[in-house]
């Protein structure tokens, strides 16, 4: 099945640099956010904040086709 996957910030980088941190992932179908997680590689050492369709979910969340899956990590700021 094919989710839309944004990264954010410093994830961006992890898809290429031409998609701008925006990508199709075709996955497995009855995958979670966090087989995601780790079909793109993401370090599992900092904390994430996972949207799906627009409301906040947790890496135990089963995904869907077509979801549109963004992955944020902390951000800082003053």
């Amino acid at each position: 099945m094919e989710v839309e996957v944004r990264l954010f910030a410093t994830l961006r980088s992890i898809l290429a640099k031409e998609d701008r941190g925006v990508g199709i992932v075709d996955i497995e179908e009855g995958s979670s956010v966090d087989d995601l997680i780790e079909y793109l590689e993401i370090p599992r050492d900092i904390p994430l904040i996972i949207m799906i369709n627009g409301q906040r979910k947790s890496e135990e969340s089963l995904l869907k086709e077509g979801d549109r899956v963004g992955i944020f990590p902390p951000v800082g700021g003053g």
